[in-house]
């Protein structure tokens, strides 16, 4: 439902708060925008072009809460001082993804998960893009979904949606939605409670009819779980590992199956990302590509010639024969999992950062099985040292990418990996993941 253009505040003056001014500045709002940090160069000037009031560092309340709508950066929880006053005036908040959906008629693929959906949405607009389809990328990647609606003119949208998005969306419905799995991940947001994460990843189906279609891991019990609770309306599309599916996907260590629209096939070897996550993602595009009757052999060539994101599983160097893999992006255990169970060589890990709850004895098994050294890449490694400790033959503490990687190069021999993936956020000793991958590339190629 569109509120009337009256006021509107806007909180964060990040990617997706400007473009929700923009947007809102377009549609007639008088807009004000607030954030309680430093504004970037870049994006301050694109307010003052703009013409909307704004402030950094506070939130003047009185100026705030005359908004008939706010719009809040999903790094916002709803525990802070702000949203508390603004909650308690009743005022209707909304995400940028929702508000941006009110003057869209395009369709769209969304796509959640704890871990793969960067590399998913990435893939399926790979895909959509060359079979000459009209497609936009947004939501948790690229330009801002308000912003392209403003100023662009698709007929498709992919949006990645992380579950901070997902609790401020109400009305919106997904024409395709994609859950890859549902692991434990920022529960200091959702009190702790898996339950209460796992149900804010499920809002990606809210308001979905018999005319959508949902497609999910159906080898994950957690998304299992739901669906035999939530009962979707939209037709489903599963995809397993484990189990031939009739309508969805599946694969063996040997080939991809898709049954939509006709039958899709091709080999395992034929994809151009490795690993068994990467299969997963490779099936959750290709059947959205399929649902939308995208021609088999474009699917089949996308799925061979895909480039992934930077700093996931990305390839840096190979220095006297020892292998560098940038993992920067992997913040949580899931994530870090992944990375471990698709490396072939013995490997100097490089751990640590902000953790988020995380348990390590996930990982202890691959550990075991992977790993030589570990070298620990944070403030307080306590939690990793006492994790691994008489389960790989050394463990260093550092306090840079360079010091990591010189390390890493003295601890790893020839035909020997050298992974960076940090199982943590970065906020410690990096402003986010992109610095710390690009300070650890840096490193590798100054050896």
């Amino acid at each position: 439902m569109k509120a009337e253009k009256r006021h509107i505040t806007i909180l964060g003056a990040g990617e997706s708060g400007v473009g929700a001014a923009i947007l809102a500045k377009a549609q007639g709002w008088n807009v004000f925008v607030s954030d309680f940090g430093s504004v970037k160069e870049s994006f301050a000037k694109e307010l003052n072009d703009l013409g909307v009031a704004w402030e950094q560092k506070a939130h003047s309340l009185d100026e705030i809460l005359k908004a008939d709508l706010v719009i809040k950066s999903p790094g916002i929880p709803n525990t802070a001082p702000v949203m508390m006053a603004i909650l308690s005036k009743g005022i209707k908040v909304i995400s940028e993804i929702e508000f941006a959906a009110y003057y869209s008629s395009a369709k769209t693929i969304c796509i959640t998960g704890s871990n793969g959906k960067t590399t998913t949405a990435l893939m399926a607009h790979h895909i959509l893009r060359k079979s000459g389809m009209n497609v936009g990328l947004a939501g948790n990647i690229g330009e801002s979904f308000a912003k392209q609606v403003a100023e662009k003119e698709f007929d498709w949208y992919v949006l990645e949606l992380s579950s901070f998005q997902l609790d401020d969306m109400h009305e919106f419905k997904a024409d395709i939605a994609v859950i890859l799995n549902i692991t434990p991940d920022h529960l200091d947001r959702y009190e702790n409670k898996m339950e209460k994460y796992i149900a804010s990843k499920l809002r990606i189906i809210q308001n979905q009819t018999n005319q959508d279609w949902f497609i999910y891991n159906a080898d994950d019990q957690n998304i299992l779980n739901e669906i035999y609770k939530q009962k979707p309306a939209a037709q489903l599309a599963p995809f397993s590992l484990v189990k031939e599916i009739e309508q969805g996907g599946f694969a063996t260590n040997k080939q991809l199956t898709i049954n939509i629209n006709n039958q899709f096939t091709m080999g395992i070897h034929e994809l151009a990302l490795k690993g068994k996550h990467n299969t997963q993602n490779s099936l959750a595009s290709g059947i959205a590509s399929r649902i939308l009757e995208i021609r088999n052999d474009v699917v089949r060539e996308s799925l061979a010639d895909f480039t992934n994101v930077e700093h996931r599983l990305e390839f840096v160097a190979k220095v006297n024969g020892i292998e560098f893999i940038n993992d920067s992006k992997a913040t949580n255990i899931n994530s870090t999992w992944f990375a471990l169970e698709s490396m072939n060589n013995p490997t100097v890990w490089i751990v640590g950062g902000v953790d988020k709850g995380n348990d390590y004895s996930e990982l202890t098994e691959l550990v075991d099985e992977k790993v030589k050294a570990i070298i620990c890449l944070g403030k307080d490694n306590e939690k990793i040292k006492e994790s691994f400790a008489g389960k790989v033959d050394e463990i260093i503490e550092v306090v840079s990418a360079m010091e990591a990687v010189a390390w890493g190069y003295r601890l790893a021999s020839t035909d020997e990996t050298v992974l960076l993936s940090p199982a943590c956020a970065s906020f410690d000793l990096f402003e986010n993941y992109e610095e710390r991958g690009n300070e650890f590339k840096k490193a590798v190629r100054a050896l």
